[in-house]
Parts: C-alpha cells; structure tokens; sequence
C-alpha cells in the first residue's frame, strides 16, 4: 500500500527535528575567545635546534673601545667578554679624556659576558631578567658605536645560536634584534656597541649587545638567562636603578640621559 505523501514529509520532518535537538548543542559554535589577549605578540618560545646560528670568528685581541653600563654603585659594571678578552689595561670613560682603570676584570667561561670593577659608581641601571620576552617588542640598544655616542632601536625577532671560532670557541644562546632605527648618520657598523645594553620599553635591561650583522640589520643580545646565571656566579649585588619608559621617538634623549649619568660608559681596551 503506498503512503500518502504528506505522511512522508511530516516523517522526514520529524526525523530532521529529532537529529538537530538530539545532537550536542556546542558542536556549531565558536571556540570561546582566549583568556587574555597578547598585545605585543606571542611569547619567546624556549630554545630549539633549530634556532638560526650566527658564525663569529674570535681573533687575537688588539686596542679597541665598547661599551660597559653599571649594574651597582660599588663599581660593578657589566659587558661583552670580546671587548676585554686579552686586554693588558681596561678603562671606563667617565669625563672628557678621563679614564677610571679597570681594577679587575672577571670573564664568563660560558657566554659572552665580563665584569669590570672600579671601585665605584654612581648610577646603575634596573636589570629584569625574567624570560617572559614577546616576539616583536622594542629594544632599545645604547652606547658608543664605532667610539662615539650613538643608539638603535629594534624589535625582538627570535632565538639564535652564536657560535664562535678562533681564539674562543664556543656555542650559545642569543637573542636576535631588527634594527628599526639608530642615530642619525651612523652608517655602516655598530661596532664599539658591543657589551651595551638593551632597553625595553619599561627602561629595564634585557640583555647585553654581543654581536652584530650590519648585512642583514640584526643585533644580536646575551640572553636574560645568561646574564642572571653570571651575575649569581659572579657573587655581585645587583642594585634596583631607576627606569624611565623610552619610545621610538624619545630613545636618542634617554641614551643621552643614560651616558650623562654615566649609567652606561665608553670602554677602553689596550693590548700592548
């Protein structure tokens, strides 16, 4: 016997009612929205193999200047192990033609990192090595690039590998920096910036300049970690400096202010 047909379609439509009210409510909708939203990027992943390696040959030590910023008023100053790596006589620039010597000089076996100490300081910087660094934040690099005054400013791309040959070989973690901007006619290298720090946006250090790739406008920075690591070796205090927010448009006045105060120094290597 055949049915009629609108007892067929009030079945198919029965049928159709039951699957969309038997089925889980939730299955059609929109994830929910994340807790908390990044507004500077995501997080710094942690360490891979397959961070990007930056090759840097180490060669025998000869004169030169970098660049050094206080960590203390007791004399503790903070830089690249290769600005004084080999030196015979360190100095601090801290007035026109004056130099402090340096009275001890402790290198880092593992990264490229040193501490110099003079006996007093009168300015120190804020340091915050906590991990918690977002891809794409600014950075804001102060000191005496190629022995005179100048800054540059960068955000934070990702992790790399220094890995150094010659004299000191060597692998390490290192942040990597893309210039955005730097000192008007600075050109060329940033050599002489090397043992400077990175300023965040708070006016805290997040890590000491080590290396550059003025090919591909990178800066290249020791780690939080690093220097955490070192300065707890080291057994220096570490004193709260005073910070100031810096932007994109004030960094040339608070590098000035920094080396003013002598927070942030010229550094003197001399060999022979």
């Amino acid at each position: 016997m055949r049915l009629p047909d609108w007892f067929v379609y009030a079945l198919a439509l029965a049928v159709v009612v039951w699957v969309l009210h038997a089925a889980d409510p939730s299955v059609d909708t929109a994830e929910p929205p994340p807790e908390t939203l990044e507004q500077d990027g995501p997080l710094l992943p942690p360490p891979s193999s397959f961070d990007e390696q930056i090759l840097v040959r180490v060669d025998e030590p000869k004169d030169g200047v970098g660049t050094a910023f206080a960590i203390n008023e007791s004399g503790d100053w903070l830089t690249a192990r290769h600005v004084v790596d080999g030196c015979r006589d360190v100095g601090l620039l801290v007035g026109p033609g004056q130099y402090v010597p340096a009275a001890r000089v402790q290198l880092d076996d593992d990264s490229d990192l040193a501490l110099i100490s003079t006996g007093r300081s009168p300015n120190a910087v804020a340091i915050d090595t906590a991990p918690d660094l977002r891809v794409g934040e600014r950075g804001y690099h102060i000191g005496y690039p190629q022995g005179r005054p100048g800054e540059a400013a960068s955000r934070l791309l990702s992790r790399s590998k220094l890995v150094t040959s010659g004299k000191r070989r060597g692998v390490e973690p290192v942040l990597a920096w893309a210039e955005i901007g730097r000192t008007r006619g600075l050109d060329g290298s940033l050599g002489g910036l090397s043992g400077g720090p990175v300023f965040d946006a708070d006016g805290f250090v997040r890590g000491v300049i080590v290396a550059e790739s003025p090919r591909r406008g990178r800066i290249y920075t020791a780690t939080p970690g690093a220097v955490s690591e070192f300065l707890n070796q080291s057994q220096v205090e570490v004193e709260p400096g005073s910070t100031r927010p810096i932007n994109d448009n004030d960094y040339g006045r608070r590098a000035d202010d920094a080396r003013r105060s002598l927070r942030v120094v010229k550094v003197a290597c001399r060999v022979s």
